[in-house]
């Protein structure tokens, strides 16, 4: 089947769904996690490390508050996908920010949402995605941070239902933002996010 220029949106929003999904079951548990975050850490890296000063959490919070509204997030263009994903929840992709290779901290490829009472969503955290830039596992010279901070990866693109295109290698970053993460607020799961 030809993808569309149509089309491209919902399929990058497939793809980084589905991409979401196959982390939150290979690192689902807190050993996982905190291997990938070691892998990507110096023996001189501090111990707070993997937190975000007040300013850079005013920075986010000021830039993303309006999405707490889930219709406001629509309205941006954040593409909802269908599935929930244990230990993260709903992802809404940006697919014009998810293409783009820069990555600027007020505007995340994608917000990620919790279920709610009644049947709502709420804003649980904030996730920064790039393409690896030269499609190769072995080399991390262009491994990109937020705040100094740098992202998991790289990865190899995950598996996908029949159909649809491959996803590149790449590299990604959560930041729970607006709900609590026990395992760390640059974690890539929380152990208390279900999809119920």
């Amino acid at each position: 089947m030809a993808i569309t220029p149509g089309h491209r949106p919902r399929r990058l929003a497939a793809l980084l769904a589905a991409s979401c999904a196959l982390v939150a079951v290979t690192a689902t548990d807190t050993a996982t996690a905190d291997a990938a975050i070691a892998r990507t850490r110096t023996p001189d890296t501090p111990p707070d490390a993997t937190r975000l000063t007040g300013p850079q959490r005013a920075v986010l919070l000021d830039a993303t508050r309006r999405f707490r509204d889930v219709e406001n997030a629509i309205a941006a263009g954040y593409l909802p996908t269908k599935d929930c994903v244990p230990g993260m929840g709903f992802h809404y992709v940006k697919p014009a920010l998810a293409g783009d290779p820069t990555i600027d901290p007020t505007l995340p490829e994608v917000l990620v949402y919790t279920p709610a009472a009644g049947g709502t969503v709420r804003l649980a955290a904030l996730e920064y995605f790039r393409a690896d830039a030269d499609q190769n596992l072995k080399t991390d010279d262009d491994r990109p941070t937020l705040f100094g901070h740098p992202f998991n990866g790289p990865m190899p693109g995950h598996p996908l239902p029949p159909g649809m295109p491959p996803m590149p290698i790449h590299y990604d970053l959560h930041v729970w933002l607006y709900q609590a993460n026990p395992s760390g607020v640059l974690a890539t799961t929380n152990p208390e996010v279900g999809c119920r």
